[in-house]
């Protein structure tokens, strides 16, 4: 393993800083989105940015707003490449982004315990069976404002490929969800 120097990891820092263009409620380091700086030169450097989904139309704008702040910092010449492996999961939001995503309304992707491929299901949009607690092995999708596990899905996709648009059945609002990748 590489170490960063010290200049490293002040640009690192710096275009950690970012706000993401979709929830400008996180930045990209919140959102675990950006995986390296390497300075190339006295005034060059090469960021490493992972899109949170192949073919994400943030990306280009992440780009130009990291290009903009370590210029802005001296760097003369900024590289930003698009690094597609190791992919981005929904693992790598830090528990600080999801604060910030559950404070803004927004379900945060449930913590998953292992890793490894994640399980896809098709079956019901409710995530509250019965009063006994959700399906056996789920873990329900919590409303951000009521904090109630009684959830159902309206639609898979919601202003994002990324999120998932639920109501609350406890409180009818509806919300978004951060879906687990």
């Amino acid at each position: 393993m590489v170490t960063a120097t010290a200049l490293e990891a002040e640009l690192l820092e710096l275009a950690g800083s970012v706000p993401d263009p979709e929830l400008p409620v996180l930045t990209l380091h919140e959102l675990g989105v950006l995986r390296a700086v390497h300075v190339s030169g006295a005034d060059a450097v090469e960021v490493d940015l992972t899109p949170t989904y192949t073919g994400c139309p943030a990306i280009e704008a992440m780009s130009l707003d990291i290009e903009r702040v370590l210029r802005a910092h001296g760097m003369r010449e900024v590289t930003v490449r698009t690094v597609l492996s190791p992919a981005w999961s929904t693992d790598d939001i830090t528990a600080e982004g999801r604060r910030k995503l559950q404070e803004f309304g927004i379900a945060p992707p449930r913590v998953r315990d292992d890793f490894g491929p994640v399980p896809l299901s098709l079956g019901p949009t409710r995530t509250l069976t019965d009063t006994f607690g959700p399906a056996e092995g789920s873990d329900p999708v919590r409303c951000p404002h009521c904090g109630s596990a009684d959830t159902e899905l309206l639609s898979r996709f919601s202003s994002t490929a990324c999120k998932a648009l639920r109501r609350c059945l406890a409180c009818r609002e509806p919300f978004d969800h951060f879906k687990e990748l």
